[in-house]
């Protein structure tokens, strides 16, 4: 164990956890949301720091992040436990471990031993995803910065409920960011995640201003965020902040605590998709549907194919130093 970053004590007993929008009460002996961070006699400790549960090198278009380095390798790495409880949780299994099973898993793997072995791989960043980075922040906050000493960049995959104080923290160390906006109403979040939406969009907004590369990524599920109206109203609103934000659209399968959903129609992504495109926003992209059109890049501008994308593979880069080789617009993107 280590002590957390990010606390305070809030009575005799009890302490106030300030990294992620909860901002838990934790009483002695028990730990918060999470499930990972604890309080031991007044101080807050994190049980999974160096404790890795998952460390893989993936495509970055896996994150997904289509507009970051696009066809480099990212060390990827997770612990258990997620600050969010959703029904529908695809790595529930881990996330959910030190909840559903009172269990804390995983092997040794410090942070200097992650900067290595990526840059054995020839990785071109690390991303903190599978589960929810935010949970795990110390250890990924001390990677993150190890990482960036050496030229590599750093990528969160998230729910995006960190506070604005542990998004501080990470500062210029933090380069990218796909967020999850899983829906754009209140009462979806309560529901199926046990949280709120408004932190989310704060966090976005957040990260914009700090200059961090940001995608957003919603999973549509049939019935509970597939209303046309609340699409519309969510892609306005990137579109208020960005029409460079890329929104990735993706198809649901039912899994975990939510298996009386059916499966998102192809359809229902597509007119998703459409609706984004249609509000303004010059990348919309659709997600779990191999080989279909909106998995590519085009230019907002001319409509020309600049990067030809399958699944997470690159088949064709068409891109001229970064820009639409027809029309000359540049790619909105970081290492375009």
């Amino acid at each position: 164990m280590r002590e957390a970053l990010l606390y305070e004590p809030y009575d005799q007993d009890r302490i106030r956890c300030h990294l992620c929008s909860h901002r838990c009460l934790i009483k002695p002996n028990e730990t918060g949301i999470c499930g990972v961070r604890i309080n031991r006699d007044g101080r807050l400790l994190t049980q999974v720091y160096g404790m890795a549960i998952s460390a893989n090198s993936d495509p970055i278009e896996k994150k997904p992040l289509f507009h970051f380095l696009p066809g480099t390798t990212s060390f990827s790495i997770a612990t258990v436990g997620c600050n969010f409880t959703c029904k529908f949780c695809q790595n529930h299994d881990i996330s959910q471990m030190p909840k559903d099973q009172g269990r804390i898993v995983g092997r040794e793997l410090l942070p200097s031993e992650i900067v290595a072995q990526a840059r054995r791989r020839q990785d071109a960043s690390i991303s903190y995803t599978y589960t929810e980075p935010t949970i795990y922040f110390e250890y990924a906050l001390d990677t993150a910065r190890a990482a960036a000493s050496k030229g590599l960049k750093n990528v969160f995959v998230t729910n995006g409920y960190m506070t604005e104080d542990a998004l501080r923290m990470i500062g210029s160390d933090l380069h990218a960011a796909n967020v999850d906006l899983k829906a754009f109403n209140p009462d979806f979040y309560l529901k199926l995640c046990q949280a709120k939406l408004e932190p989310v969009k704060e966090s976005i907004v957040r990260m914009k201003e700090m200059g961090v590369w940001v995608e957003v990524t919603t999973l549509i599920i049939p019935g509970h965020n597939d209303n046309e109206d609340e699409l519309t109203a969510l892609a306005e609103w990137l579109v208020g902040i960005s029409p460079e934000i890329p929104w990735h659209i993706t198809r649901f399968h039912p899994t975990y605590r939510l298996l009386d959903a059916s499966p998102t129609p192809a359809s229902t992504i597509h007119r998703a998709r459409k609706i984004g495109l249609e509000a303004g926003l010059h990348y919309v992209y659709s997600g779990n549907i191999w080989g279909d059109e909106g998995e590519k890049t085009y230019c907002h501008h001319c409509g020309q194919l600049l990067i030809d994308r399958t699944g997470f593979s690159i088949s064709a880069n068409h891109l001229n130093k970064g820009a639409c080789p027809s029309c000359d617009t540049p790619l909105a993107g970081v290492g375009v």
